[in-house]
């Protein structure tokens, strides 16, 4: 693999990211404790996309992979996460992409949407719902298990933290990017065309459904697929591809 790609923020911020050439490129935004390559890559979503003459662009999120990991909530809230992938886009000289988003990445992808709607033509979230599943987590267990190794009582928080902790995740930047993306939301303005995806056997985004009904927009279950393996689903490339055409 060809060394990534920095775009920097004027806070000194590196954001690392990947270009794969094709037409029409599509910004893909992974979601949290994980990385573009492990999203994008092993899924078989980039080779996907250049396959069907897409171009493609996988940014690692600030904290996550390459990137650098600022250690203040602040520095992850939603519309600073959101700015990094303007500067990106702004690096390129890309004056407006499709959108792919999983998971967190969904609400980063969103708060991109309404910093700055004209950088999105179209967008996809998928993994995502109306419930901002941070704001259930204990915080102070949060930070135990992040800082001492202490188990939570709450199995999600171990299993999420945990599988990032024992890849070599940079800790206090997993820890500020729970506290800063707490309580962020899934809005898109009303001009943009969106699709929403969720696994069925995914309790993560549930209401999503529903919240396409309400906002007129594209909606589509994948049967029987969880928050883990409904990536790699080909009727959630095909659509998605579908969409954006």
């Amino acid at each position: 693999m060809s060394a990534p790609l920095f775009a920097r923020r004027l806070d000194g911020v590196r954001i690392a990211y990947d270009v794969l050439p094709g037409e029409s490129p599509i910004l893909l935004v992974h979601g949290f404790a994980s990385t573009a390559a492990a999203t994008w890559g092993a899924t078989g979503w980039a080779t996907f996309l250049t396959d069907a003459g897409r171009g493609v662009i996988t940014p690692d999120l600030r904290g996550h992979g390459r990137s650098d990991g600022p250690t203040e909530a602040a520095d992850y809230a939603p519309r600073q996460m959101a700015a990094d992938l303007v500067a990106v886009l702004d690096d390129l000289l890309l004056d407006q992409v499709d959108v792919i988003a999983y998971s967190l990445g969904s609400r980063v992808a969103a708060a991109l949407t309404r910093l700055a709607p004209e950088r999105v033509r179209r967008v996809v979230l998928g993994g995502a719902g109306p419930i901002e599943h941070f704001t259930s987590w204990d915080p102070a267990a949060v930070e135990r298990f992040i800082t001492d190794g202490e188990l939570p009582d709450d199995p999600t928080i171990a299993a999420v933290l945990g599988a990032a902790m024992n890849g070599g995740a940079d800790r206090p930047a997993l820890l500020a990017c729970v506290q800063g993306m707490r309580g962020s939301v899934l809005d898109v303005p009303a001009g943009i065309p969106r699709l929403y995806v969720a696994g069925s056997a995914d309790p993560i985004p549930e209401g999503v459904a529903e919240l396409a009904r309400t906002v007129g927009a594209e909606y589509v279950g994948l049967p029987g697929r969880t928050h883990m393996n409904a990536l790699g689903a080909r009727e959630f490339k095909q659509a998605a591809l579908d969409f954006l055409a």
